[in-house]
């Protein structure tokens, strides 16, 4: 029988946003890699600090891993990425999955950036459906897991799958697929290639909201996922699924940082360059939604 790897998983739970971030790492070798950072935003001062990025640092220096990578599983519309400032401190790669490429168009046009360079050049690695490679001694893969967004991914490492903005935990049930570029029939599949994993696989979702009260949480089983999913646990065809998914959305309200974050996550965790007093400004598209 084969013994599939597995890691060791550190979660950090920001509670304004739900977000979880990630340190991941081979306990036979120290290699790292560190998944959805955030850093802190106040949108009414409009102030960037790094409070939660530095617990993540902290974590990693105290135990001297060594990190490999640092990646984002999509742009994310509900905190800022610490991405490119993680980068600045430890010196590791950034990546994102490739399809962000399509997203950058769709967001250029609607903040009227029509100069913004589409190429996803903002991170050091883009990841093609399929793409393997290891963390230490961990086997990784790169899941396409699209719908949330056009470019989430999976990444599947030993035996534990980050599942981004996919899939929730079972009380919850699955991503909105409104925003520009999402797809309800596609997040179907990935979701299924999700479930089509291995029984065991842990599952780590990218956010939680504490459903009726309870404690955060951010981890299940495909098994358990199977058994338990609000959304999966009755086997729902494509179409019935679909059916679910846009009625559930049409009663969300947008994220409350989405107009903000988004601008600075497709940079790759950066502002917008600075105009002609050093400052850089975030553009708010009004009306638009």
């Amino acid at each position: 029988m084969t013994t599939i790897a597995k890691p060791d998983v550190r979660g950090f739970y920001d509670e304004p946003s739900g977000s979880i971030g990630y340190v991941v790492s081979d306990p036979d070798t120290g290699r790292a890699v560190i998944i959805d950072p955030m850093l802190d935003y106040d949108e009414k001062a409009a102030r960037i600090s790094t409070a939660t990025a530095d617990l993540m640092l902290a974590y990693v220096t105290d135990r001297n891993f060594k990190v490999d990578w640092i990646f984002d599983t999509h742009p994310h519309a509900d905190h800022l990425s610490a991405a490119a400032y993680l980068k600045e401190k430890i010196g590791a790669p950034t990546a994102i999955g490739e399809k962000i490429v399509e997203v950058q168009k769709i967001w250029r046009d609607i903040y009227n950036e029509l100069d913004f360079p589409c190429d996803g050049a903002q991170w050091d690695k883009l990841f093609a459906d399929g793409a393997t490679f290891s963390i230490g001694n961990l086997p990784t893969r790169v899941m396409l897991t699209a719908g949330h967004t056009k470019a989430s991914i999976t990444y599947v490492i030993g035996d534990a799958a980050f599942v981004n903005d996919t899939l929730f935990q079972p009380d919850t049930g699955s991503a909105r697929c409104d925003f520009p570029g999402g797809n309800a029939e596609t997040q179907y599949d990935s979701i299924m290639s999700i479930l089509a994993l291995p029984p065991e696989t842990r599952l780590f979702t990218g956010h939680d909201y504490r459903q009726g009260g309870r404690p955060a949480q951010w981890q299940s089983t495909v098994a358990e996922q199977r058994a338990a999913s609000i959304h999966f646990k009755n086997r729902p065809s494509r179409d019935d699924y679909v059916r679910l998914r846009l009625a559930r959305d049409k009663t969300l309200p947008l994220p409350r940082l989405i107009l903000h974050a988004l601008q600075f996550n497709l940079r790759g965790g950066r502002l917008p360059p600075p105009e002609s007093n050093g400052r850089s400004y975030l553009r708010i598209p009004v009306n638009y939604f």
